[in-house]
């Protein structure tokens, strides 16, 4: 898929996520860096041996799998108590979060990819570029062999 030009700018604006730290961001800025692949919400094993953690295509129930968004967000933590809310704090020790996540990426002082609504202007491009779980996904049956459930998601 050839890459969209990025949104007009002003001319030598440098924009906020190159500007500030993770936690000098307001929270609008925070959460306008998900880029609503949804890969957090998909549920990861960890091999207790080797550290290596593995997605499945098994989501949260609380996630819509066609939208990609949470049905619960503002109680999520109380809806499901194991839900890690990201934080500045907490970010560069999730070593499980997908790689093209952008705090992530910020965090490790990487840039977004061409696909990111703050750069492509449009939050379709997330999922045209498949790197979200749209319509991929299932959710989370407590009946599930979740190591059946094992799948490579796209870099």
């Amino acid at each position: 898929m050839p890459k969209p030009p990025n949104p007009p700018k002003k001319l030598g604006e440098i924009p906020f996520w190159k500007r500030k730290k993770l936690n000098e961001m307001t929270k609008q800025e925070w959460e306008s860096l998900c880029d609503g692949c949804a890969r957090c919400c998909l549920i990861k094993l960890e091999d207790v041996d080797t550290g290596n953690v593995d997605y499945t295509n098994a989501a949260c129930k609380l996630l819509d799998p066609n939208t990609c968004k949470c049905k619960g967000y503002s109680e999520r933590t109380k809806l499901v108590p194991d839900c890690i809310v990201l934080s500045p704090q907490n970010i560069k020790n999730l070593k499980w979060m997908p790689s093209t996540c952008a705090y992530r990426l910020i965090a490790e002082d990487k840039n977004l990819a061409w696909w990111h609504p703050l750069l492509s202007g449009d939050p379709k491009t997330v999922h045209q570029a498949r790197i979200s779980v749209r319509n991929r996904v299932v959710n989370e049956k407590p009946d599930d062999i979740l190591e059946d459930r094992i799948i490579s998601w796209p870099k």
